[in-house]
């Protein structure tokens, strides 16, 4: 008789030519991940061929319940590393019955952004580094703290080995091969400064897909802290006190920037950036305050600065794009639950469309 694991783990392929297409999309929180499936005829190469689809907008906090229907436009497709075979997660935006896109689609007004022509022609290059802090389930208190008190000082946990210093590295490890299955351009993970607190990067990823790819690799990383019951936080601050807080820096260039003469382009972009702080830091994720204090490598909120390896500046330009001149440029402000749409399509409207002025 077959077992459970058995029937989840079945291959499909050999009886049947319908996969199934795991239809995810952001809530009404505009953090939250949600989901749910169906079947269609495979194999699906492109979001084109698949149907919109609808979901009740009135239970994730989108739509009235007079009027609760919100429409689900199929826009990237991957791998599902779950079920395997051609099966197949579909990243959403979410639409009125009438076309209009909800308040929550940032992803909307980030594709108007790409689709310029200004913009398609610098071809921005995106490398997000997504911080996240791992939670025991009961308690809310980081994976490896003792419940209710508090592991040695910062200092022996960044990047290290060891039982008493790495907690969860079997929960980042299946999530770096996940996301490689799926197709997402990870390009790379460590533990962080605090205990508990781990990093994936991703990137470098052009235009729109830098906020799919962030999107579907925090879908992936939900799903198996779900199965090793663990809870994944992307607050930017989970412990009060003096251990680092956590951000998703964003590591950005243009076609111009990459090219002789670049760097007189990145410190262009960079003013433009210091003229916009207000707007930035005001998009750029909830409860980012409590982290941007200019202590554990950040800048205070209300101040705008950059610098060259300097990780206590709010933008971060490397040794090697001085002394090359040219290369990019890391925005450290964002927070680690800020929307990957809202923060790449800032950037490429301020940097590349505003005159400055």
């Amino acid at each position: 008789m077959a077992s459970l694991t058995d029937l989840v783990n079945l291959d499909l392929s050999d009886c049947t030519d319908r996969i199934i297409a795991e239809y995810i999309w952001i809530g009404g929180t505009g953090i939250d991940l949600r989901s749910k499936a169906r079947t269609v005829k495979g194999p699906i190469t492109d979001p084109s061929q698949l149907p919109k689809w609808n979901y009740d907008g009135s239970s994730t906090g989108q739509a009235p319940g007079e009027d609760s229907e919100v429409i689900l436009y199929p826009q990237a497709i991957f791998k599902d590393p779950f079920r395997k075979g051609n099966h197949i997660l579909v990243m959403c935006d979410c639409y009125t019955p009438q076309g209009e896109p909800i308040p929550t689609n940032k992803r909307y007004s980030a594709a108007k952004v790409f689709s310029h022509p200004d913009v398609a022609a610098e071809v921005p290059w995106y490398g997000i580094e997504q911080e996240y802090t791992l939670l025991q389930k009961d308690v809310s208190w980081p994976l490896g703290w003792p419940v209710g008190g508090y592991p040695g000082p910062q200092g022996p946990y960044y990047c290290a080995a060891g039982a008493d210093k790495a907690f969860g590295r079997d929960v980042v490890d299946a999530h770096y091969k996940a996301c490689l299955y799926a197709g997402i351009n990870i390009s790379g993970i460590n533990g962080e400064v605090m205990p508990g607190q781990w990093e994936f990067q991703v990137g470098p990823s052009v235009g729109i897909s830098a906020g799919d790819e962030i999107w579907v690799a925090r879908y992936i990383l939900e799903r198996i802290t779900e199965m090793a019951g663990i809870v994944l936080s992307l607050d930017p601050k989970p412990i009060k006190g003096d251990w680092n807080g956590a951000g998703a820096h964003t590591n950005y260039s243009t076609k111009s920037m990459r090219e002789a003469g670049g760097y007189e382009v990145i410190k262009a972009a960079i003013d433009k950036l210091g003229k916009r702080h207000k707007e930035h830091i005001a998009a750029y994720g909830e409860g980012n305050e409590r982290r941007l204090t200019g202590r554990h490598e950040t800048a205070d909120i209300n101040t705008f600065k950059w610098g060259v390896a300097n990780r206590g500046a709010s933008i971060r330009v490397g040794r090697d794009t001085e002394r090359e001149g040219k290369g990019y440029f890391e925005d450290r402000r964002p927070a680690s639950n800020m929307d990957p749409y809202v923060v790449t399509g800032m950037i490429a409207e301020t940097t590349i469309l505003w005159n400055g002025n």
